[in-house]
């Protein structure tokens, strides 16, 4: 039986009716039509799905959208004002901190979280931090350069960054 679940993401209130066994990041996907949280191992492992539940890093994936009944969520998408890349996004950008980009939503919304609570203090805490987020690309060196960037430069995104266009922002 179908359980109604409000949520506002991104800013924007929502509501949907789900079965109790649908998972955040599939609510996030199917019912919200936002895309660019990615899901990965569906298992917690990956953290291609890490999103921001009431400002906290949370792998989508492992919690059940009516559990977020209620809760604000960001998502990859929501980083980015007025068409301009957050500072985590300008600085993976920058840093060149991704390469297929599967990995790099999750990557920058744990980051984000890092940052904002004030774990990203050292490359060994930004790598501690991230270390439930998988990348099979990069090698990491350039993530988290790209942290300690946005870390060191929070205001680079929002009005002072380089404008994006919806693809970018949404792919991360």
């Amino acid at each position: 039986m179908p359980i109604p679940v409000r949520l506002r993401v991104n800013h924007t209130p929502r509501e949907y009716s789900v079965e109790p066994r649908v998972l955040l990041v599939h609510y996030l996907r199917d019912s919200c039509g936002l895309t660019g949280t990615h899901v990965g191992c569906e298992t917690g492992i990956c953290g291609a799905c890490t999103v921001l539940v009431d400002g906290k890093a949370v792998k989508s994936c492992t919690m059940f959208a009516v559990q977020a009944d209620g809760s604000d969520v960001t998502t990859i998408e929501g980083l980015a004002t007025n068409g301009h890349l957050h500072a985590v996004q300008q600085a993976f950008w920058e840093c060149h901190g991704l390469q297929c980009g599967y990995c790099t939503p999750g990557m920058i919304m744990a980051s984000v979280h890092l940052i904002a609570t004030g774990a990203a203090s050292s490359r060994d805490a930004i790598a501690n931090g991230l270390r439930g987020n998988l990348c099979r690309c990069t090698g990491y060196s350039h993530i988290i350069d790209a942290v300690q960037q946005a870390a060191a430069n929070p205001v680079t995104g929002g009005a002072g960054g380089r404008q994006a266009d919806q693809r970018e922002v949404a792919r991360g």
